[in-house]
């Protein structure tokens, strides 16, 4: 049975939360261009996963476009069209470009290109925990390869000897993706080979981790000046 084509409009309003932490980081009010959230499926690392690489990604919530619900985990393919390692004289590039989605029930031929956007991972700590200037986007994975010192952390233990003193057990942390989007650390965004969006730093060689949740866009998203 062939599947039915959906004919995705990409200038569209986006249907998933997109706060950023300051009017610095965040995109215009009149950027219109639609946004979708999705899971990378592997790791990618400029300059070492070679150009033409097939890679997928998974849709994190439902997103409503042309009147069609494209489905959570909905599969993005493409592959990678430019990854360069950082040099002496050169800054690392990285640029990933998405074909085609694939849900259940339909399909889609695209043209989205990875942005320097992402939903970082934060620490949920129970009822407490709060996304604002009290749990900075500073404490948590910032999306381009580089891991703060404090995120070095142990197993957490309620009972260190062994014996459970009471029926009160501790809130465990847990890890959680943040509702509120923000922008790599020492990652710009340039215009690719095929006139797409790429990835690039001069500080070092950019990754993008497996698990963690990016933003598609056929186009960079602009921030508010």
């Amino acid at each position: 049975m062939v599947r039915p084509v959906l004919l995705i409009s990409l200038v569209l309003i986006a249907v998933f939360p997109a706060a950023s932490q300051s009017q610095q980081n965040q995109p215009s009010p009149g950027n219109t261009t639609q946004e979708f959230p999705v899971i990378l499926q592997q790791n990618i690392v400029a300059g070492k996963t070679p150009v033409g690489t097939k890679v997928q990604a998974k849709l994190s919530i439902a997103t409503l476009v042309n009147g069609t619900v494209v489905p959570r985990n909905a599969v993005f393919s493409g592959e990678v069209t430019e990854s360069a390692a950082k040099t002496k004289n050169a800054p690392s590039r990285l640029s990933l470009r998405m074909d085609s989605v694939a849900w259940k029930n339909g399909s889609a031929a695209i043209k989205l290109y990875v942005t320097a956007w992402f939903y970082p991972i934060m620490m949920d700590a129970g009822p407490e925990l709060q996304y604002g200037p009290t749990k900075s986007a500073q404490a948590s994975w910032n999306g381009a390869g580089e891991y703060p010192t404090d995120r070095n952390m142990k197993s957490y233990k309620p009972f260190p000897d062994g014996q459970q003193k009471d029926s009160t057990v501790p809130d465990t942390p847990n890890p959680v993706t943040s509702t509120r989007r923000v922008l790599m650390k020492n990652v710009e965004s340039g215009r690719a080979s095929d006139g797409g969006v790429e990835l690039v730093s001069k500080k070092s060689n950019i990754k993008l981790e497996r698990y963690t949740t990016y933003v598609l866009a056929a186009t960079d998203l602009v921030i508010a000046k």
